[in-house]
């Protein structure tokens, strides 16, 4: 007996193939929308990240360069959903906030995000020379 998969099927078989083909970093995604902030937190609908590491909110505007980090959540190496960011600083409606995956690389300590603009401890991963990141626009 043949079975036919719909494409929904064999779209979520490939990507998970591909995702569990050594966990390269050009699998790494942010996916989610403009939201409110009124709450304190950011949400990632969904974050695909190649190591452990952190799901950092960065400030940007038109230019579209992280700007300072405004708040963090922790990352588990693969697939995680509705990672949830305090944020650590007032964000207002209107303004536009950088969701951009960072690695556990490079600090001092493991299971403390580290980073500050610039440095390289708990920096930015880029495949292929990239940013993993989606901007949105706070509510």
């Amino acid at each position: 007996m043949i079975r036919t998969l719909t494409a929904a099927a064999v779209a979520a078989l490939v990507s998970t193939a591909a995702f569990a083909d050594g966990h390269s970093e050009m699998n790494a995604m942010v996916m989610t929308n403009d939201q409110s902030v009124a709450n304190g937190i950011v949400s990632a609908k969904k974050v695909m990240a190649p190591a452990n590491g952190w799901l950092v909110v960065h400030r940007t505007d038109g230019a579209m360069k992280p700007g300072p980090v405004v708040g963090h959540a922790p990352l588990r190496k693969g697939q995680n959903f509705d990672v949830a960011a305090i944020l650590t600083e007032p964000v207002t409606s209107g303004e536009m906030l950088m969701l951009m995956v960072h690695s556990e690389d490079g600090g001092f300590q493991t299971g403390i995000f580290e980073y500050t603009l610039g440095s390289s401890q708990d920096g930015p991963i880029k495949p292929g020379g990239q940013l993993v990141m989606q901007v949105i626009t706070a509510r």
